[in-house]
């Protein structure tokens, strides 16, 4: 196979950009379909990338012969029944978070990928793929800041787009299921454990609106793992300066910090309000580079005919751990994995 041909589902603003990088800055894939309801943005989008094949509906995406794979940036609540529907017609599939929106439902991805071992499968926990991120983990498993006591992570989105997240967290799971995935899955990945305990807190503390959804606009949980790392995850929907992803790891005998100050490049600006650095305002910005990178694994996975190390069981106890750190905010208890 010398080029990947893929449609891909979804265009909303990660969507949209996933298109935009598979037209343009993939190496050995083509973009040559696409798929939405909203067949306004569909045409559009069609027309400045150039692309022939246009669909309002994923069963006929699906099944079109010139169609290799699917990459499915849809709703949280579509994705086990187009990774299902797709794997059954013979497509390779990349999925973005989260792999189901309950645990029932990623059970039926598993089954699908389970029932079609000659196709590749690929979740998209893109933090991996981003190259500080990639370059700390290898630092970690080298054992260069010795064994790793705590895991912390904040994920924060701009107090600026709260009105879409107000309007998204009924259908959301959650702020520990919509948000802390990727923080939950980047513990796993570094410790190489499993949590063992979760104690969760968290409020309203600006929007009352998250109440009804029974989640809040800032939630934080404190896991201990099974190799006794601690593990603190803070997600939170009010940041007034921008887009803030940190993680730091403190080991016996050194420590990792990732994106302390969120930047958005390496300049400073020297004006009458002093000194400053800007800050990234979203995650497509900030994460720009991963999200390539992952989706060119996927197709690389293809061309090579192996398995990526991102795994369907990865999305399902993610979403057991988020679900379980769920349970621990609503209720307020310490709960046993």
């Amino acid at each position: 196979m010398n080029n990947v041909r893929i449609g891909s589902v979804g265009l909303g603003r990660l969507g949209l950009q996933h298109a935009v990088n598979i037209a343009s800055r993939i190496q050995h894939a083509e973009l040559i379909a696409l798929c939405d309801v909203d067949e306004t943005k569909l045409e559009e989008t069609a027309d400045k990338l150039g692309i022939i094949h246009k669909f309002s509906s994923f069963d006929d995406l699906i099944a079109c012969n010139d169609v290799d794979a699917v990459v499915i940036v849809s709703p949280s609540a579509l994705h086990t029944e187009q990774i299902a529907s797709a794997m059954a017609a013979k497509k390779h599939v990349f999925s973005e978070k989260p792999l189901g929106t309950t645990v029932a439902e990623c059970k039926i991805a598993e089954k699908a990928v389970e029932e079609h071992p000659e196709l590749i499968f690929m979740l998209g926990f893109m933090r991996r793929f981003d190259e500080s991120y990639k370059y700390a983990r290898d630092k970690v498993a080298a054992g260069e800041i010795g064994k790793p006591i705590l895991f912390r992570s904040y994920s924060q989105d701009p107090e600026k787009f709260i009105e879409g997240a107000i309007a998204f967290a009924p259908h959301s799971g959650g702020q520990f299921l919509d948000m802390a995935v990727h923080d939950i899955d980047l513990a796993r990945w570094f410790t190489g454990s499993e949590p063992e305990t979760v104690y969760a807190i968290g409020g309203c503390y600006a929007h009352k609106e998250f109440a009804a959804s029974k989640d809040g606009d800032n939630v934080s949980c404190l896991m201990k793992f099974k190799n006794d790392c601690m593990v603190f995850i803070f997600a939170g929907r009010t940041a007034p300066h921008g887009y803030n992803v940190e993680t730091e790891i403190i080991g016996t005998k050194g420590i990792l910090r990732i994106a302390s100050i969120p930047q958005k490049n390496l300049v400073e600006i020297l004006d009458d309000n002093g000194v400053r650095r800007e800050c990234s305002q979203n995650f497509l910005e900030r994460f720009d580079t991963a999200y390539v990178n992952e989706i060119q694994e996927f197709v690389n996975c293809i061309i090579e005919n192996r398995k990526p190390t991102v795994s369907v069981y990865d999305g399902t106890r993610v979403s057991e751990i988020a679900y379980t750190c769920k349970s621990a905010f609503e209720s307020g208890e310490l709960i046993k994995f």
